[in-house]
């Protein structure tokens, strides 16, 4: 069976800390594979919160996870302080690929993940352009409307 491959794109666009709770600690006594794609939601919030924004009012609209892939390295502990590195990439002009890199605080990779995030009215129940505001936050760059 192939495993799941993912690479970091070559740009960073924040980078933030999450500690591991006792609640996300399984039967293994490690970090459970749910709790980790609730830390990686965590720090999606995160980067949202410092520039302002939610996942339902992002520059007037709202984000909406269409995939999901994780590629887990190594355990996890209770107390660790995890570092997510944010990247982007694959915009288009509804969505984009957000990339996470996982490490604890003894540079130890965790896990690479990817989600599809899609641009989302949640008022109409529709996919929505990315606005331009939103292109600029992720990319730094200021883009012609599409």
């Amino acid at each position: 069976m192939a495993r799941i491959r993912i690479e970091m794109p070559p740009k960073a666009i924040a980078a933030v800390n999450v500690k591991v709770r006792i609640t996300d600690i399984n039967y293994g006594n490690h970090v459970g594979n749910d709790s980790l794609v609730g830390i990686l939601h965590e720090a999606r919030m995160l980067w949202l919160q410092k520039h302002g924004y939610t996942e339902l009012n992002l520059c007037g609209v709202g984000l909406i996870m269409n995939d999901l892939a994780v590629e887990y390295k190594n355990e996890s502990f209770f107390g660790d302080v995890l570092s997510i590195t944010l990247f982007v990439a694959e915009i288009s002009h509804v969505s984009f690929e957000l990339y996470y890199s996982v490490s604890n605080q003894h540079g130890k990779t965790i896990a690479r993940a990817k989600t599809g995030m899609v641009c989302f009215n949640y008022a109409e129940r529709k996919v929505s352009a990315i606005p331009p505001e939103l292109i600029k936050l992720i990319t730094g760059k200021i883009l012609d409307p599409l």
